[in-house]
């Protein structure tokens, strides 16, 4: 039997993640259990009880489990960066997708840093309960190596993700729009976008942002309420669901991306595959998922804004794209342990 620990995965591009992998699992033979988030308790509901289990997340919660089940699974693919918080007979799988527990960026403030550091404390100390680490790039695959000295061959790249592409669907895309399909976490660099975006706004007088940001983020959206209230079209709508997000994607001509730090990028991939040319950040991620069209350093204001303005430039070269879904050969893993049993 194999093992889904899904733990702390309750939001965001994971929750999309693990959406997307169950989804193709149950559409498979194969024998799985699931250990689900209790904030997804509303969630996974066509799977019957006798095949989850749903705990709060911590850390005694699923020591507790683990420890009660530690030769029930042949396999476990633990979903959340965390390997097994003890050493089970099974073969360990881990997808790690949090490229904070590598290098914190500077522009991170203290109480988030150290809350950071006390995560990356806990990864340490489980990472050795498993054999195998799944990631969605090489880029991720080397830096995870090389700073938890992992063999390389214990590191697998194996990028995965839904498409969002519906066919058949047109929107008129807007001229000189743009897109950013993010969180308000600070990493994330809306304040650099923003004034950005506003000092090319100034001088051009066209153009328009569209943000996703949740009513959770007060200082972000404050700003934004102040600048659209300076008459800056600035749009934030907030969260959308996902399979709402195609119709703004299909609308702007380009996705703007000036996060500091991504395991994988989702939003990226998700744009390109609807027709929008890519600005972003200049940092390695970004190269692990496409070409851009223009890039930008992520820390000066001045920059974003001189890409912007790159960007009305006609004939402007498209963005290619480099990272592609391997659900299948995940999926294989699967099978192939199943059938060593």
């Amino acid at each position: 039997m194999i093992l889904i620990d899904s733990l702390y995965i309750n939001n965001g591009g994971g929750k999309v993640l693990l959406e997307y992998l169950v989804s193709e699992l149950e559409k498979s033979d194969l024998e799985v259990f699931y250990l689900f988030d209790e904030r997804c308790k509303d969630d996974f509901k066509s799977i019957s009880n006798n095949r989850k289990k749903i705990l709060k997340a911590s850390t005694y919660n699923r020591y507790l489990f683990y420890s009660k089940n530690k030769s029930t699974f042949n396999y476990v693919f633990c979903f959340a960066n965390l390997a097994p918080p003890i050493n089970v007979s099974a073969n360990v799988y881990t997808y790690f997708h949090q490229k904070l527990f590598l290098k914190v960026p500077d522009s991170i403030g203290f109480k988030q840093r150290t809350f950071i550091r006390l995560k990356t404390f806990i990864f340490k100390i489980f990472l050795s309960n498993s054999d195998f680490w799944i990631v969605q790039s090489d880029i991720v695959a080397g830096v995870l190596s090389e700073v938890h000295n992992l063999k390389k061959d214990r590191v697998l790249t194996l990028p995965f993700y839904p498409s969002l592409k519906i066919e058949g669907l047109n929107e008129d895309r807007i001229d000189n729009s743009f897109i950013y399909v993010s969180n308000g976490a600070s990493h994330k660099n809306h304040h650099r976008l923003i004034k950005a975006f506003c000092a090319f706004y100034d001088k051009h007088k066209i153009g328009q942002l569209t943000l996703t940001i949740s009513s959770n983020f007060d200082e972000i959206c404050s700003i934004i309420k102040e600048k659209a209230s300076q008459g800056y079209p600035i749009y934030n709508i907030g969260l959308v669901k996902r399979n709402e997000l195609t119709k703004y994607y299909l609308k702007s001509d380009f996705l703007v991306f000036p996060s500091l730090s991504e395991s994988f990028g989702l939003g990226i991939v998700e744009a390109i595959e609807n027709g929008c040319k890519v600005i972003g950040s200049n940092l390695p991620y970004m190269y692990a998922v496409c070409n851009p069209s223009i890039t930008f350093d992520p820390y000066s204001v001045e920059s974003i804004s001189n890409a912007l303005e790159m960007s009305l430039v006609p004939n402007l070269k498209p963005t290619q794209q480099i990272l592609f879904n391997e659900i299948d050969s995940i999926l294989q893993l699967f099978i192939d342990n199943e059938n060593q049993k």
